[in-house]
Parts: C-alpha cells; sequence; structure tokens
C-alpha cells in the first residue's frame, strides 16, 4: 500500500475524522460524496446493497473523489473478512463484537501469520495490485484499520477489554442497536441509553486509543469532536438526498401554489 493507510496516519497525528455511509450501493453517489470533501466514507455492506463486487467499484469511487473507504463487513465472519480484504479493503468496520475473544477473532481473521490466520494469495489479487506491491505481505499487519463496533450494554461493560486487543485499531459506539439491547430502540436521549453510552466512553478512554461513534439525539458531530471523538460517521447518501427532495418539493409546491401528488404505492 503506497504510503500506509492514511485514516490510520492522520489519526496518529490527532486529527479529528468526519465521514458518511453509502448505503445504496451507487458508485455515482459514493463519488460524488467523496469529492464533496469527506474524509472517508463507509461501504456498508451489513445493511446497505453493495456486494463484493459492487464494494470494489466503491472504494474506487472513493479514491477518485479523494476519500477513504472504509468497508462495515456483514458480520465477524473469517471467511467474508478474507475475501473483502483480498479484493483490496484496507479499513474494515466490524458489527456487533460482544467481547475480547470475539475482538482477538476479528484479527486473526484480518492479519497473515505470524500474526494471524488470514490465508495467502496476495500476490494475485487486488489487495497487492495484482502483485506489483511485492511488500503488501509484509506490510499488511501495519497498513491494516480495523474497527470494532460495540451496539450492546454487555460490549459497553467490556468495551475496555475489546479495545485493549491488540489489532484493534479503534472502537466504535453503535448508540442505537446499544439502546435496543435494554428494550430502547430509536430512543437515543433516554437517560438509560446516555448511561450505557457514557459507561462505554469511560471504559474506552482508559485505554487511550482513538474512539468513534455516530451522531444521535442526544449530541450532534460538533458536540461529538468537542467531547474527544476522534472519528464521527454520520451523514449517509440515503437521508441526504431525501432531505435535499423533500425539500425541495416543499419549496416549489409552497411557493406555485400546487397540490400535493396523489399517493403512490408507498404512500
Amino acid at each position: 500500500m503506497q504510503g500506509g493507510n492514511r485514516i490510520k496516519r492522520r489519526l496518529a497525528a490527532g486529527e479529528q475524522l468526519y465521514g458518511a455511509w453509502v448505503s445504496t450501493g451507487s458508485t455515482a453517489n459514493t463519488e460524488l460524496l467523496a469529492a464533496a470533501g469527506y474524509d472517508f466514507l463507509v461501504i456498508d455492506q451489513e445493511h446497505g446493497a453493495a456486494s463484493i463486487e459492487t464494494a470494489i467499484e466503491l472504494m474506487r469511487a472513493c479514491i477518485v473523489g479523494g476519500a477513504d473507504p472504509i468497508v462495515r463487513v456483514p458480520w465477524n465472519d473469517q471467511v467474508y473478512l478474507k475475501r473483502i480484504l483480498d479484493a483490496g479493503a484496507t479499513s474494515v468496520m466490524i458489527p456487533m463484537v460482544e467481547n475480547e475473544e470475539e475482538a482477538k477473532a476479528a484479527v486473526a481473521a484480518c492479519l497473515y501469520p505470524p500474526y494471524g490466520r488470514r490465508g495467502y494469495a496476495a500476490p494475485a489479487l487486488r489487495c497487492s495490485g495484482y502483485g506489483r506491491d511485492t511488500d503488501y505481505r509484509a506490510n499488511w499487519h501495519e497498513n491494516l484499520f480495523l474497527i470494532a463496533q460495540i451496539e450492546s450494554a454487555g460490549a459497553a461493560e467490556r468495551a475496555e477489554s475489546i479495545a485493549r486487543v491488540d489489532g484493534v485499531d479503534m472502537v466504535l459506539i453503535g448508540v442505537n442497536d446499544m439502546a435496543g439491547t435494554i428494550g430502547k430502540l430509536e430512543q437515543l436521549a433516554d437517560p438509560e441509553v446516555r448511561a450505557l453510552v457514557e459507561l462505554a466512553e469511560r471504559n474506552l478512554k482508559k485505554v487511550g486509543k482513538p474512539y468513534g461513534t455516530v451522531p444521535s439525539a442526544a449530541r450532534t458531530p460538533e458536540q461529538l469532536f468537542a467531547e474527544g471523538y476522534a472519528l464521527v460517521a454520520g451523514a449517509g447518501d440515503v437521508p441526504l438526498l431525501a432531505a435535499a427532495a423533500r425539500a425541495d418539493l416543499a419549496r416549489v409546491r409552497g411557493g406555485a401554489g400546487l397540490p400535493e401528488r396523489p399517493a403512490g404505492p408507498y404512500g
């Protein structure tokens, strides 16, 4: 990897990074958001539409637009991690990491021996530039950026031990799913939810590694950065497009006195 992992390097220098989500699998949306100036884009393969083949195109679109891609994989799965890394991902986010053992398994799946158990075929694959990067294997354990996502009440309690795992570069707090584990999905400003998030924050601060999250009803990206978060994944291609479309319709229809369109199949 030419120059190493830029996200990892910028965070190590103390920078705070703001990025957006790509859920549609659209290369045009990805290139547009990257060119707009986001530091990184999360290619969402947990909930989004992208296959591995599509993810390759989205990673290319990120690079063309100047942003760094982070691939959120569907699960902490050794086989899938191997395939997306072979496809060229250099920064991965792994959802629903519950404990130290699962974090260690994620690291092992991503790294070559002697650091892990990732299978080796790099010279024939996109990850090494199809063999052009002859130092890919030797440098990979330093170039990978691995984010463990904690999304439950139990993981909030175990956040310190998860973050201390060698090879976990960042822990990201998933507030909504964390709220769901105590029966308060989408109640992100609820005091019990806030207490869980604060517990996770206290545990992560003991480790000294950078940590990240998403904005919520309780705190904006600006507030999160002011409170010490190193990485915030805020906007997304779907909500940005939807909000812009609704604002445009409200402005034009309101200004011209046009009626609402008759309800379609989605209401």
